[in-house]
């Protein structure tokens, strides 16, 4: 069956003006409903504090659960807009934010569909994976895009560091356990590896500790060592931020969603739909 050409203009129309106001921000309808989704999301997640609080779920939880599945019925509203604004709905579902949008509305449903035998801890951990909504506040974020892709660009970097790091761990744990023995609480490699990424990272539990001189010596050292390895990454991101400091456009791709697109751009460049 062949579609009418006015028809299909149609569609397109309002897919188009649809897709402006959720996904652009320099428009005024834009703007507005960003704000409109901003309070949204910022009530949702105070609701979701404050209902756990015993007090105040004793006394307001009615009201609090009603406000809950009116912001699920939005958000849910939302969700499926923004799949028909798109033209590959897919791409956008498995997107960072089309899964942080599915993760805002399904944790909801879940809590019904949950069997009443289980235990009531493991309803309340599905129940508090409506927090993942703060993540949708990356939307607002223009500056987010360019965080993201500078990390992208020192992923490989920080991967080679993050090997360096887990090689000088496993090492001193070995060394560590060597020392200290089963006596001074080292009892396993692996609880010996945990110490060491504590005492790199400068943390110090203080519930393991080295009781032999060797073993001070060695922890003094790994300290030492880890107040100038910690530093590596920040200078990784950072030459790499710099470098993405350069001026994006706002329009988001109306097929695939994506933004950070340059000022000039005709076409996205990570689906190559024409922007």
């Amino acid at each position: 069956m062949t579609i009418p050409a006015e028809r299909l203009t149609t569609r397109s129309r309002w897919r188009v003006r649809l897709h402006e106001i959720i996904f652009e921000s320099d428009t005024r309808a834009g703007r507005t409903f960003d704000v409109a989704l901003l309070i949204a999301i910022l009530v949702s997640v105070l609701a979701v504090i404050l209902e756990s609080v015993a007090d105040i779920r004793r006394d307001y939880g009615p009201a609090l659960r009603a406000l809950e599945w009116g912001l699920t019925v939005a958000f849910t509203v939302e969700y499926v807009l923004r799949l028909i604004a798109v033209d590959r709905a897919g791409r956008y579902a498995l997107s960072f934010y089309g899964i942080v949008d599915f993760l805002a509305v399904v944790p909801t449903y879940l809590a019904l569909v949950a069997p009443e035998a289980q235990s009531l801890m493991v309803i309340r951990a599905i129940r508090l994976l409506r927090v993942f909504r703060i993540l949708k506040l990356a939307h607002f974020l223009g500056e987010a895009q360019q965080l993201m892709q500078a990390l992208r660009a020192s992923r490989r970097k920080i991967t080679v560091f993050l090997g360096a790091i887990l090689t000088i761990v496993a090492i001193m744990g070995t060394v560590m356990y060597l020392v200290e023995g089963d006596e001074h609480g080292f009892t396993s490699i692996p609880t010996s590896m945990y110490w060491a990424v504590v005492t790199m990272t400068t943390v110090g539990y203080g519930d393991l500790a080295p009781k032999t001189t060797l073993g001070r010596f060695l922890a003094a050292m790994l300290m030492i060592l880890g107040y100038a390895i910690l530093a590596v990454p920040t200078g990784i991101v950072s030459v790499e931020l710099a470098r993405t400091t350069h001026m994006v456009s706002n329009q988001a791709c109306p097929a695939c969603s994506a933004e950070g697109h340059d000022l000039d751009a005709t076409h996205c460049k990570y689906c190559g739909a024409a922007l």
